[in-house]
């Protein structure tokens, strides 16, 4: 037999999840709990004898073989169900420890109804009206009609699924709203006379307790509900001592208090938002003092203001012109600023709407305190993120200053209602968050790490924010190795590579316009900071770049940059996976930072453009995101494929030094075809040429190319970054003639990579024209009537091998081998010295001579002097003779 159970104490959702179950599996006995909730059991007064429903004292031991366990992970105790007995669980709550054998079913949506009645559509079932309202029901009562965080896309689809089975609604309003008891009123009452108000964490938690009425046999959810709804607190936690324990009924209305793990930790249970527990053996004082030791580890740390805001804030002085700042927000893309007095101390908010309506009106000459909200509005440092939200409220900031408590206040940075929404709006983070710290440590290179961590010291004693940003960041948390060491200040990198200078040695580079400094690290510079000399190779240099901002005067130009705090330093970035930041100085060292959800996009293995014009602003980007997406193996969201096909047409105004840039980068990749071809299917190819293409068979050119880079006959006669150009030349090499000349121009090719093509092609040609029996010399004087470069050969031989042509490949390996180091043991001055005259005639000389050599006909010095003197002997019979 299969039984269908779900835990005590059953709700809306717990009673419809077995109604579910018993539609999809109607063999079962949907088996109610002894004790349903009040609202439950009057609905089931009334609609519950077409539901199929048996009660407990109706039920008749039976054996069990199998249980559908519905809205908990605890087996109820049930006549005629032994241990061992087969049990599928289906359950909204986060999976717990249960016996081995159990198969448990979880799905993170706001009801456990909501995954059932997927299956009941999946299964193509329908619901009658009582059966469509019950469900709806349950949804309703377990997302707050839909108002709970702990609410998904899905539980609004099943709502929407169950309206069309004919739920309903006021039937749902009925039983969701029904009064209390008059015993559940006077424990109302005694539970307001003993409340009290804690606030830890900046999360207001209202702790009700009270003894329970005589007799009271009633529920006490519903009055914790309605406490809830008349008082407002982040969490109500109400105790209320019974006859054999005292029970704790837990409602959470924000993630920072997880009630569910209270509950748990008293041996209850429940999800985050609502849990309950039976605490025995105790008083009511006794289980308060056990909630209050547990209460702190169930509420994360408040969000304070200086997570959240932004430092290096710009300001406008009160006397400035409205046009100046008008000029200034087209530049640097605030929305408002902070306006100061000739003291520096903050007087008001200017803010683009006061701006632009001045504009409008031609008064860009007014001076800027006469278009500003006036004010004093400003937050400190360790404020809670209510504050913020309260004060954006009641004054209408939506920017506002962040200052020290010191007398007169220092202007430290600002928050912003960007800020704010981009904080409530973020998904729940993982409860594990990366280690950075120890991240870095097993990633980096000893040596560098311990470079790392005495530069944090630097840092920090100098008051200066230091951060690992973009791709090293990304590439730590993905597991990956990374060589370029550059770091971001948030302040002066000058001044603090000075100062590491000063203590430990080596060079500096400065750029101050941009606020860059290299730092040249000689050995000793390692040695003094790793104590000994690194095992590994470790960087010759560090580069330290100011946090900035960029502003593009016009699509696709380069960007003028400005001073400005790390997060516009990453706003400015391409893609939200390069977004990332891990601050390094001090106690702050390993602190990750991820203002736009990259590492979310990591984890999902998703491209994303950072915003909407990123890609109109610059228009490489686009070639960016085909060589990270293919590098990573990850895939480029679609809003973002979009913006991309929207921003082709740019392509046409960037300079082809930039695109030929990017385009060697990709030819840098592990895989370049992958991009090439990727390029191709995203359109940039053509908007480069109409004709370019990636043909897919080039690709087995390119391993036989990188075969031949690794092999010893031609490893020492290549240097690596001779690779990028065979790329390239076998790239276009199948292409008409007239494509590979337009596609050269238009990126500017260098003029030896021309050179290199146009060899390349006539190379390629002459060997096909060859004979299958071809001479050495036949071949020799091929190759160097076209000039082929070494680079040149190993191109020709790539696409040859690749097109199965061994024959003509045989003839370039043999050259590379032999041919090219046989040379006639006879030079000019020999020649001359035997009686050559100087001229046309010694080149075709010392030409027959090497031809001889490479053939076989010459094999020794002697020969070729005989050869010298036939040419002589020759030469003299056809002169004139002379006359006596």
């Amino acid at each position: 037999m299969l039984l269908i159970l779900t835990h005590e104490n059953g709700d809306f959702d717990a009673v419809a999840s077995q109604l579910a179950a018993h539609k999809l599996y109607p063999e079962g006995v949907p088996l109610l709990p002894r004790r349903v909730n009040r609202n439950v059991h009057q609905f089931l007064a009334l609609y519950g004898g077409s539901l199929g429903f048996v009660r407990m004292e109706e039920w008749r031991r039976k054996k069990v073989d199998d249980i559908v366990l519905v809205d908990t992970q605890s087996l109820p105790n049930v006549r005629g169900v032994k241990p061992g007995v087969s049990v599928r669980v289906f359950d909204h709550h986060l999976p717990g420890e249960t016996p081995p054998f159990w198969t448990v079913h979880y799905q993170p949506v706001g009801a456990t109804a909501t995954m059932l009645v997927e299956m009941l559509q999946a299964a193509g079932l329908t619901l009658s009206p009582e059966e469509a309202t019950l469900l709806l029901l349950g949804i309703h009562e377990d997302t707050g009609s839909l108002t709970y965080d702990t609410s998904t896309m899905r539980d609004a689809q099943a709502t929407a699924w169950l309206m069309t089975q004919d739920a309903q609604l006021n039937i749902v309003r009925r039983f969701l709203e029904i009064p209390l008891t008059q015993e559940q009123q006077v424990l109302y009452a005694q539970l307001q006379m003993g409340a009290e108000w804690l606030t830890i964490e900046g999360q207001s938690i209202l702790l009700a307790s009270a003894k329970a009425p005589p007799r009271f046999d009633d529920e006490i959810s519903s009055v914790a509900h309605r406490m809830r709804d008349a008082l407002v607190p982040d969490s109500l936690l109400v105790l209320v001592e019974l006859a054999q324990h005292v029970q704790l009924v837990a409602r959470s209305s924000t993630d920072q208090v997880d009630v569910g793990a209270l509950a748990t930790a008293l041996g209850g249970g429940g999800h985050s938002r609502a849990a309950a527990a039976m605490i025995m053996d105790t008083t009511l004082d006794g289980a308060r003092q056990r909630v209050l030791e547990k209460l702190p580890q169930v509420i994360k740390p408040m969000v304070k203001v200086a997570q959240l805001m932004s430092h290096g804030v710009t300001t406008v002085t009160a006397t400035a012109t409205v046009a100046a700042a008008a000029d200034q927000m087209r530049r640097l893309g605030h929305e408002g600023y902070p306006v100061i007095d000739e003291q520096n101390q903050i007087i008001g908010l200017l803010t683009r709407r006061a701006v632009d309506r001045a504009m409008s009106h031609q008064l860009g000459d007014l001076a800027v305190h006469q278009v500003m909200q006036a004010g004093q509005v400003m937050v400190y440092p360790d404020d809670s993120v209510e504050r913020v939200q309260q004060l954006m409220i009641e004054e209408g900031w939506g920017q506002i200053p962040v200052v020290t408590r010191s007398q007169p206040p220092e202007l430290l940075g600002i928050v912003t209602r960007t800020d704010l929404l981009t904080l409530l709006s973020q998904p729940a983070r993982p409860a594990r968050q990366p280690n950075m710290r120890q991240l870095m440590s097993r990633m980096l290179q000893p040596a560098v790490w311990q470079m790392v961590q005495a530069i944090s010291q630097v840092a920090a004693a100098q008051g200066i924010s230091l951060y690992f940003v973009g791709g090293l960041v990304r590439d730590l948390l993905l597991g990956k190795p990374s060589v370029d060491i550059d770091m971001v200040v948030e302040g002066d990198a000058i001044v603090l590579v000075s100062v590491l200078q000063a203590q430990y040695g080596g060079d500096l580079r400065t750029h101050t316009r941009f606020g860059t400094a290299k730092w040249l690290m000689s050995p000793q510079v390692w040695q003094a900071i790793a104590l000994e000399q690194p095992q590994q190779d470790v960087p010759e240099s560090i580069d330290f770049v100011t946090a900035r901002t960029e502003f593009y005067a016009r699509p696709t130009a380069l960007p003028e940059v400005a001073r400005s705090s790390i997060k516009l330093d990453l706003h400015r970035r391409d893609f939200t996976i390069n977004t990332l930041a891990v601050r390094l100085d001090g106690a702050h060292l390993g602190q990750l930072l991820d203002f736009y959800g990259g590492q979310r996009d990591l984890e999902h293995g998703v491209i994303r453009v950072l915003h909407s014009l990123s890609f109109i602003d610059d228009p490489t980007r686009i070639l960016r995101a085909a060589r990270l997406e293919q590098r990573l193996a990850f895939v480029i969201e679609e809003r973002t494929a979009e913006l991309i096909a929207d921003a082709l047409p740019m392509l046409l105004r960037i300079t082809g030094d930039r695109i030929r840039h990017e385009i060697e980068l990709a030819l840098q990749e592990a895989e370049p075809e992958r991009v090439l071809a990727r390029l191709g299917e995203l359109g940039v190819l053509r908007v480069l040429h109409p004709q370019l293409t990636w043909q897919p068979e080039t690709t087995e050119s390119f391993t036989q190319a990188a075969s031949l880079f690794a092999h010893p006959l031609w490893q020492p006669t290549l240097r690596p970054q001779d690779l990028v150009v065979v790329y390239f030349i076998l790239w276009l090499l199948p292409l008409p003639a007239a494509v590979q000349t337009g596609v050269m121009n238009r990126l500017r090719v260098r003029k030896t990579t021309q050179q290199d093509m146009e060899a390349a092609c006539s190379l390629r040609r002459g060997l096909a024209q060859l004979a299958p029996d071809c001479r050495p010399s036949e071949v020799v004087r091929l190759v160097r009537a076209h000039a082929a470069s070494v680079r040149v050969l190993a191109t020709v031989m790539a696409r040859l091998l690749a097109e199965r042509k061994t024959a003509a490949a045989q003839l370039i390996q043999q050259y590379q081998q032999a041919w090219r180091h046989i040379t006639p043991a006879l030079n000019g001055y020999d020649l001359i010295a035997m009686g050559v005259e100087r001229g046309p005639q010694m080149g075709d000389l010392l030409d027959q001579l090497l031809a001889g050599r490479l053939d076989g006909s010459i094999d020794d010095e002697t020969a070729e002097r005989a050869l010298v003197q036939q040419f002589l002997a020759a030469q003299s019979a056809a002169a004139p003779g002379v006359q006596d």
